[in-house]
């Protein structure tokens, strides 16, 4: 079982990314799946998740501003993140649970540029 994220960089203040999280099917037929960032110094913090049915759900501070979604065809999870602050600068992570265990990929950075 893997997840391997992609898409992050370095962006401008009210600028857009997509960050993929290219995943074993596995996740997509048993796992709802979830994307969290940190940043140096701080606990790693839940942005989205999105439910096995497709039920979305977002932290406060990315409500409105990020999409997360899944394309099960090709075992690709999404972070779509519209108007980017420089408080979204952190290295983000897809996770997803199976058999009772927490799995991580390897992270990308994402910074945003005041």
């Amino acid at each position: 079982v893997q997840l391997q994220a992609s898409g992050g960089g370095l962006v401008q203040a009210g600028g857009s990314l997509r960050l993929s999280c290219a995943a074993s099917r596995i996740f997509f037929d048993v796992s709802g799946m979830s994307w969290y960032r940190q940043v140096p110094g701080k606990q790693r913090e839940l942005v989205a998740g999105i439910s096995l049915g497709g039920t979305t759900n977002y932290a406060n501070s990315v409500q409105g501003r990020f999409t997360i979604s899944r394309d099960t065809a090709k075992s690709t999870l999404y972070l779509q993140m519209n108007s980017l602050k420089p408080e979204d600068t952190a290295v983000y992570y897809c996770s997803a649970v199976f058999q009772g265990t927490r799995y991580w990929g390897q992270g990308t950075q994402v910074t945003v540029s005041s």
